[in-house]
């Protein structure tokens, strides 16, 4: 089988889920063989559920997983009993590969040292890739295996995107804006093709979430910093804050920074608002008249618009807005909050294709294009590796 057409499994690691894809390329593009998730990973009850190309279920069954090689391993099982054409290769997605890895590249124990010395800008993430990097190499020890930087796409930021107001001696150790969710963004930037407008700005919302501003499909700012915790407030994470309350919390309760750094990504956000950190729940709440999922609503869309509107100033004005992930692919609720504060800049939802979730939600009368354009991480990660086979 020829390159082109070689199968690519692409792994996707989350906190509690792995999604998985095994594609090949017709005609230019990525098309799946199968694509599913291990979910429930570390909790007591779990589920691995396969489909096919056309979304038909292949296997779905009840698992319990205790850590993402577990969850690996009872994947490659089923893929390779199913029947179907071998890997030839495996892409990674990585959330963070610290100053010095800064381009999707193929794995070696240089690599793998590299992102080793590297675990400090991200210390929840960088490590459970790491283990699973090499328990995906123990399962296909032939084959070659690539790593897909989420901090990639954003490095066409100009330094006034990226260069902290610190001293210098910061910016030369790798503190600066990275930007996250670059798979997210370089999906939708594909699949709009000449359909995307010049001055964009994409809002991927879900559990985690950012916004970018786009000229002609490159990233000239993103909402997330030096890490993932940084920018609009997501549903464990509490975004951007005064430097002063960090300095106030470490005076007076002097936690240590692992005690810091798990407050910061697991007990704030909205779930620190509202009790919850699903927006489901919380729209559910918030119609029961839970006056704490309201504000977080409110918190969560206001911060939402304000970075929309700080980016058509970026980009000297806006022609088109995208919403991604879980809330914004799926909430209509939120779309609707967030593009009702923004008829200043020109936008108008059609309520009927908002509600409906349709591709396109602008109404006529709207100056913004606005659209749902759903991430394709899994997707994109099997065309940056076939980019390097």
């Amino acid at each position: 089988m020829s390159p082109e057409r070689s199968p690519i499994l692409a792994i996707n690691s989350g906190s509690s889920t792995l999604k998985f894809g095994l594609f090949t390329e017709e005609a230019g593009e990525e098309h799946a063989l199968a694509r599913g998730s291990a979910d429930g990973i570390g909790k007591d009850t779990g589920k691995l559920e396969i489909l096919d190309g056309e979304g038909k279920t292949l296997r779905l069954e009840n698992k319990k997983y205790g850590s993402q090689n577990d969850a690996l391993s009872e994947v490659a099982g089923p893929l390779a009993s199913l029947g179907l054409a071998q890997p030839v290769a495996v892409g990674h997605r990585m959330v963070h590969g610290g100053p010095k890895l800064r381009d999707h590249v193929r794995i070696t124990s240089d690599v793998m040292q590299t992102l080793e010395s590297a675990i400090h800008f991200a210390p929840l993430h960088i490590p459970t890739s790491l283990e699973l990097i090499r328990g995906t190499q123990k399962i296909y020890p032939e084959l070659p295996q690539f790593a897909c930087f989420d901090t990639a796409f954003h490095q066409t930021m100009p330094e006034k995107a990226y260069h902290y107001p610190l001293p210098e001696k910061y910016l030369q150790q790798g503190v600066r804006r990275y930007g996250f969710h670059g798979l997210s963004y370089a999906s939708i930037v594909h699949q709009l093709g000449g359909e995307l407008k010049s001055r964009t700005v994409v809002a991927h919302l879900g559990n985690g979430a950012s916004l970018a501003a786009l000229l002609d499909g490159k990233s000239v700012d993103t909402s997330m910093g030096m890490t993932p915790t940084g920018g609009i407030p997501m549903g464990t994470r509490p975004g951007d804050l005064d430097p002063g309350v960090l300095l106030y919390i470490l005076r007076t309760e002097k936690p240590d920074t692992n005690a810091l750094e798990a407050m910061l990504n697991h007990k704030s956000g909205l779930a620190a608002l509202g009790g919850t950190s699903d927006m489901r729940n919380l729209q559910k709440a918030a119609t029961e008249g839970d006056q704490a999922a309201k504000l977080a609503i409110e918190v969560f869309c206001t911060a939402v618009a304000k970075t929309i509107a700080e980016y058509a100033v970026s980009l000297g004005g806006l022609e088109m807005l995208v919403f991604a992930g879980g809330i914004g692919e799926r909430s209509a609720q939120v779309r609707a909050n967030v593009c009702g504060r923004l008829g200043l800049l020109g936008v108008n939802l059609d309520a009927g294709r908002n509600d409906a979730s349709e591709p396109v939600l602008s109404s006529g009368a709207s100056l913004i294009e606005v659209r749902i354009v759903p991430a394709q991480e899994e997707i994109q990660i099997a065309r940056e590796v076939r980019a390097r086979l």
